[in-house]
Formats: C-alpha cells, structure tokens, sequence
C-alpha cells in the first residue's frame, strides 16, 4: 500500500499535476482570504473556508481523473489485477496518495490566519473546525472521484463526472425542498431504496436467493410499519435528502462545533465508496 502510495505521489509532481493543485488552491484561497480578511478587517478567517466550498469542483477533479482512467487507458490496469497486493491495498495507496496531497494544498493556506494574529484575537476554535470540515469534505470528495475515475478511461469524462457527482451532492439541500413530503411517496421512496440495495447486492454477489430476501423483507418490514405509524414516513424523503447534505455538515464546522455524528458521517462517506471502488475493480478482476 505504502509503495502504491509513494508511486501516485511521485506521478503528481512528474506530470505537474501537483505542482498545479499546490499552486491553484493556494492562490484561491488567498484571493479570498485577502478580499474578505484583509479589505474588510474582517478577523472571522473561516468565513474564507466557507466561501471557497466552490474550489471542490476544481482541485478534487484534478486530483482524482488519472488515479484509474489513466490505468485503464495504457491498459496497466492488468498489471493491478495481476498484483500480488490485495485490491483493496492498492485502491487504499492511491486515495492516501490524493489525500496527503489535499492536506498538503491546505497546509500550507494554514499560514493564512497566522498572519493575522497580530492585528487581534481570532477565533480559533472556529478556524479549526473550519480546517477539519474542508478537510474531512475533501477526504470524502476524493473518495467519490476515485469511483468515478475507475469507472472510465477517459481523464475528461471522470474529471467531468466527478465535479457533476459532487456538484449534486452540494445541491441535495435545495432539492429537499422540492421532494414530495406526504407518507405515501417516502413508503415509495423507501420501497425504491430496498430494491436498490438488494439490486446492488445482486451485482456483487450473484446470489439471487439472498437478493430476493433483502428485497421481500424489506418491502414487508417498510409496509408494516407504514400501517403501524405512518407518521414514520411524514416528511422522509426532504429528511432524508437533507440528512446527506455536506453543506450543512460542514456548517457546524466552521461555528467551531464538531459533532462526533458528522465526523461519522464524513468518514462513512469516504469508506463506501472505497468500498465502490474495489468492488468495482474486483468484478473486473476475475471477468
């Protein structure tokens, strides 16, 4: 893991990948932070971290399009397969790989804050929560753009998908407010999320008995308790929705208040589609 690891740092700063996501996120930042800090002598430097959410969009494509689709396009990707190291040792070295260098891009706009220091007091807890939920975003972020890249062998088309992915998982807060609320379109919703599980199961496992039971039982378990208490369902789908906003997570950050759930679910986030990723490649493996 460490060697795949090392191997995807050194390609960053030989195709200047790096070199260009340092440069870029640094120079962002620190626009912000001069026009809202700066020209405002405005002490709250976590008000930059929550402006330049929109730098996701950017460093996060750049940094994950080549971790698979290059691999696929020359066709290296065999030699993967072929490995002796397990997949997920492999997947795990080049998500560690993108994540060293994303925290070393914020590293360095760490210096930020430390210039104003001087000029008063600042709020620091504010300031480190800010760091620690763009960082954990970020983490989750590059999960995402892993499985998407993985899933081409075009560089273009997984940069692309990964901003178009994370661009939906920043909009699901404004989509909630559209969402039908009455309870017989979350028993729907929810009937729809259990075949989509057992589905995914499918797809993993081949085992069609075992599919069909996580389908059976959960349609029944979500029918009984619809007519049990149907107030379970009273707004689900606008609950739900806003329930995976990273937005609003990341919001508790920047007021200094670190939940350990949000944490959690940062954390889950980037696991599951580690997970995607080397289910993905593991299907291709034995093909």
């Amino acid at each position: 893991m460490v060697a795949v690891m090392m191997k995807e740092l050194r390609g960053y700063f030989t195709q200047m990948t790096g070199y260009v996501v340092l440069a870029l996120n640094t120079l962002l930042i620190g626009l912000f932070y001069v026009a809202i800090n700066v020209f405002w002598l405005n002490p709250n430097y976590h008000d930059v971290l929550g402006a330049v959410t929109v730098l996701f969009f950017i460093v996060v494509p750049t940094l994950t399009m080549r971790l698979f689709a290059d691999e696929i396009r020359n066709k290296t990707d065999q030699l993967l397969y072929t490995s002796p190291l397990p997949i997920w040792q492999i997947v795990a070295g080049k998500y560690l790989a993108a994540t060293i260098l994303f925290v070393l891009a914020m590293g360095i706009t760490a210096l930020f804050p430390v210039f104003l220091m001087p000029f008063g007091s600042l709020p620091v807890n504010q300031i480190v929560g800010a760091y620690v939920g763009y960082v954990l975003m970020g983490m989750s972020f590059i999960a995402l753009g892993l499985f998407v890249s993985v899933l081409t062998e075009s560089q273009l088309i997984a940069a692309i998908g990964t901003a178009g992915a994370v661009f939906l998982v920043f909009i699901l807060d404004g989509l909630a407010g559209g969402l039908p609320a009455d309870v017989v379109s979350s028993l729907v919703f929810v009937v729809l999320i259990v075949l989509g599980l057992a589905g995914f199961l499918y797809h993993s496992t081949k085992h069609i008995l075992m599919s069909v039971g996580l389908a059976v039982v959960g349609i029944v378990v979500s029918v009984v308790l619809f007519f049990n208490d149907n107030l379970l369902f009273d707004s689900l789908m606008p609950r739900a929705f806003r329930w995976f906003s990273v937005f609003n997570r990341f919001g508790n950050f920047t007021m200094g208040i670190m939940f350990f759930e949000d944490i959690v679910f940062f954390v889950t986030f980037a696991l599951v589609f580690i997970f995607l990723t080397v289910n993905v490649i593991e299907k291709r493996r034995w093909r």
